[in-house]
């Protein structure tokens, strides 16, 4: 095993108890690599190693943990082509889109390195006489980290930059489906001057790996995204040990597009907030609900839209849909567009696997109509390229269908009224709110996050991610009487 595919552990790459295959879903003859699966023993080697590591990173001071990060960042940024590739050809998402990806992951770690030197913090005044207060945010200690597939690089490094910055240690469980990735930001990680063992790399199963990790008295504080079912029992898991968590989980995110808006303007956002990523995003518009009074002629200019996308190798100048992650993804997809279907909603475009030069997981982008926001389609949360459209009599109406769900990550409108702009800014129930914007796509200074089945605990990014990474400790000194 070598270094391009093993774990990271205690300061030193290692070979695996077992290993995976990592096929590209573009073209499944393309054997990526094989990489390392760890065994129990191993986790338990990592989470001693962090625990040791993380005092020596928390006295090394700012300045090392500013530099540090920012040599990180800086690497990733100048290197997003190379490593893009790499995110494009395990995932499916076409070759701009993973530099892309790369190079906001660099940005993540160039903030928090801002924010190593503005971690400042305050005095107070006590009500005794003679006595001094500060109040300050020390790291919380060991940070699991479990990040899933379809963001691999964007999503770690909105987790690990803060757990760094903040001087934590972190064990980081990635996806299965996507483990280059994290080789190749774990290899920039490996060549700072960190102390050993401050951060590991720890691959397998979540079954076995990821449920021994979140189970474990020996980590401080997770933070994991993923499905739902999963969240909730790692919630279960984190109460037996009193465990700082923080999930980011499902979505079922609505766009109102509504009668005085510009038409061609919210076809075209609805179309990349569908269909975008191939529809694996948690931010993707799957439920669009459309003003009567516009309904048929967005319709109409949106299965167009759709029809338009060039679905392709991720690699391929020219691609706008790469494939889906894997076999069993795809399955899923058809499955709910079965499942659509037995519940009397309209296909009107896609939906089907798609031949191409290479045997991959492709998928013509589906558009449903004449949907209902009780129907399974509406409902669950597919991370598909399916998109269900919902008719509307009244703003009002098309407000109560979109509120009408567990979910509450991002939701957009379409209008030009600022009236009801405001007023959907503040009513509606979501975590992110976009005005004349795709619902897909947020900026890395500012928080995220969801309310309902969509996220729990402390919001993740910018300045709100010191509520998780750390714990506010108050001091009370007495000063003393001058000689």
């Amino acid at each position: 095993m070598s270094e391009k595919t093993g774990l990271f552990i205690a300061g030193r790459w290692q070979d695996g108890a077992s290993e995976i295959e990592n096929r590209n879903p573009s073209d499944v003859s393309d054997l990526i690599g094989r990489y390392a699966q760890a065994n129990t023993a191993q986790l338990e080697e990592a989470l001693v190693a962090a625990r040791t590591a993380q005092p020596l990173w928390w006295s090394a001071g700012i300045q090392k943990r500013h530099d540090v990060l920012m040599a990180i960042g800086t690497e990733l940024m100048s290197r997003a082509a190379e490593i893009g590739a790499m995110v494009s050809r395990e995932e499916g998402k076409p070759l701009a889109e993973g530099k892309g990806e790369v190079y906001r992951a660099g940005q993540f770690f160039t903030y928090f390195a801002a924010e190593v030197l503005r971690n400042q913090g305050d005095l107070a005044e006590s009500v005794r006489p003679g006595v001094e207060i500060d109040v300050r945010r020390d790291p919380v200690g060991v940070v699991a980290i479990v990040s899933p597939w379809n963001f691999p690089i964007a999503t770690p490094a909105w987790k690990i930059a803060p757990a760094l910055a903040f001087a934590n240690a972190v064990v980081w469980k990635p996806a299965n489906l996507t483990p280059g990735s994290a080789v190749m930001l774990t290899e920039i990680i490996a060549r700072q001057d960190i102390p050993s063992g401050l951060f590991n790399l720890v691959m397998g199963s979540g079954r076995e790996v990821g449920q021994r990790l979140v189970e474990s008295p020996g980590v401080d504080a997770i933070s994991f995204t993923g499905s739902v079912p999963v969240g909730r029992g790692i919630a279960a898991a984190a109460v037996a040990n009193m465990t700082k968590v923080q999930m980011e989980m499902g979505s079922k995110n609505p766009m109102l597009i509504l009668e005085d808006c510009d038409l061609d303007l919210a076809v075209a956002h609805a179309a990349i907030a569908a269909f975008g990523g191939t529809g694996q995003k948690c931010t993707a518009a799957s439920r669009l609900i459309v003003h009567e009074k516009v309904h048929d002629a967005f319709v109409e200019r949106l299965v167009k839209a759709a029809e338009a996308l060039k679905v392709g190798h991720a690699l391929d100048e020219g691609t706008q849909i790469g494939p889906v992650v894997s076999a069993g993804q795809l399955a899923q997809n058809l499955d709910y567009i079965g499942i659509g279907k037995s519940e009397d909603a309209e296909l009107l475009t896609g939906g089907c696997r798609l031949d191409r030069k290479t045997e991959g997981h492709y998928m013509a982008p589906a558009v449903f109509a004449g949907t209902r926001n009780d129907m399974r389609v509406n409902r669950e949360e597919m991370f598909a390229p399916i998109t269900c459209v919902m008719n509307a009599g009244s703003y009002d109406e098309a407000l109560a269908i979109a509120n009408d769900s567990e979910f509450g990550l991002t939701a957009g409108i379409m209008t030009r009224s600022l009236a009801r702009a405001s007023h959907f800014r503040a009513n509606m129930r979501a975590g992110c709110v976009m005005v004349n914007l795709p619902t897909a796509g947020t900026d890395y200074h500012v928080p995220f996050g969801g309310r309902g089945a969509s996220s729990f605990g402390p919001r993740e990014q910018g300045r709100y991610a010191a509520e998780f990474y750390t714990t506010v400790k108050t001091a009370y000194v007495a000063a003393g009487t001058p000689e």
